[in-house]
């Protein structure tokens, strides 16, 4: 007997199930690409001008966020990083800082890094210094601090007695010049404790025994060591500078320190003073008054500290510029060697017709 003939798909099905293998393949394929597209595919704007930092303010919301990218053209699509965001809840979530952007992330990993809040941190040179706006200034350029706060509490007495022993004066020498990192979203209140801890740090044992020695606080050296920064640039003499002032102060004798009477004076590029300066009624002139000027007249750097901490042993009492102005010193025992020496550097400015 002729058996039936066993079931076998027709070649018309194989072909609608091979077309539905290939839709569902070519949908999945589409839905990855648009997936990579919204949330791997680079969407950060390259620059050729160096790193593209986004700053966010602290407060800032999601509106203000997405305006500055797109004020500042870090994004090639803002639409669909804001869908992202607003899928991950970031609107909600926003953190304040300076973050670097780079070519290579995507949505999905920029709304990470923004989440997390991992920030690059700003290094910049904190610059000498004379007076509390220039200090502001540099803080204001560089962090979000806000520099009205940050002017405030550099007045306030009460609070720097507290938090750093230092008074509204005095407060000055807590900064040391040099190379500085910080956040960028870092407050003005955290600005001044950081200064507060680098000024800790660079007062060691070994430092304060040194002030000991020579019979000054801390907050002395750095006053002292701000005129002896005026006085000069060369690093040999300043141990010798400081030497002489220490000397004077030890016997009595007025500092009669012509950068006291510049600031005084509140001209600081006088190059001849004259004998009217002189009269000028402040704490600040030392050939007035006996001792230390009551705060800095410039921040000191460590290496004029460190000069100060460690003076010249030597019986000078007087100095004076080089004639040659090679911005060196020549030194006296005696006020009638001074006097000689003074003369010749007075006929260099005459000859130079440099009457102020």
């Amino acid at each position: 007997m002729n058996q039936p003939p066993s079931y076998q798909p027709t070649s018309l099905w194989r072909r609608v199930l091979w077309a539905v293998f290939f839709v569902f393949l070519l949908a999945g394929s589409v839905g990855l690409y648009q997936a990579w597209q919204l949330l791997w595919k680079p969407n950060v704007t390259a620059s050729a001008f160096g790193p593209a930092y986004l700053y966010i303010r602290t407060g800032s919301s999601f509106r203000a966020v997405l305006d500055s990218l797109q004020k500042h053209e870090l994004l090639r699509d803002s639409a669909t990083f804001a869908q992202v965001a607003r899928w991950r809840d970031y609107p909600a979530r926003v953190r304040p800082g300076r973050y670097l952007l780079t070519p290579e992330l995507g949505n999905s990993a920029l709304v990470d890094k923004l989440l997390q809040g991992p920030q690059d941190t700003v290094a910049f040179t904190l610059d000498a210094f004379k007076y509390k706006p220039q200090l502001v200034r540099q803080v204001a350029r560089q962090l979000e601090a806000d520099s009205t706060q940050l002017r405030l509490l550099l007045n306030d007495n009460g609070l720097l007695l507290r938090r750093y022993q230092l008074d509204t004066t005095t407060i000055l020498t807590m900064f040391l010049p040099g190379p500085y990192r910080f956040l960028w979203n870092t407050s003005a209140t955290q600005f001044l404790d950081s200064a507060a801890a680098m000024h800790h740090r660079f007062w060691t044992p070994q430092r304060r025994q040194r002030a000991d020695s020579l019979k000054l606080t801390p907050t002395q050296v750095h006053v002292l060591a701000s005129i002896v920064q005026r006085e000069t640039s060369e690093p040999t003499d300043k141990p010798i500078i400081a030497g002489v002032y220490l000397n004077r102060l030890r016997s009595g004798m007025r500092l009669q320190a012509d950068p006291t009477l510049l600031w005084a004076i509140g001209n600081f590029g006088v190059k001849r003073v004259l004998n009217k300066d002189k009269l000028v009624d402040s704490p600040y002139n030392t050939y007035k008054n006996k001792g230390l000027p009551p705060g800095p007249i410039t921040s000191a750097n460590r290496q004029t500290l460190n000069a100060v901490l460690k003076p010249a042993a030597h019986k000078y009492f007087f100095f004076c510029a080089r004639p040659d102005r090679s911005g060196f010193s020549d030194f006296a025992e005696t006020y009638a060697q001074h006097k000689r020496n003074a003369r010749k550097y007075q006929h260099t400015l005459d000859s130079l017709k440099i009457l102020r």
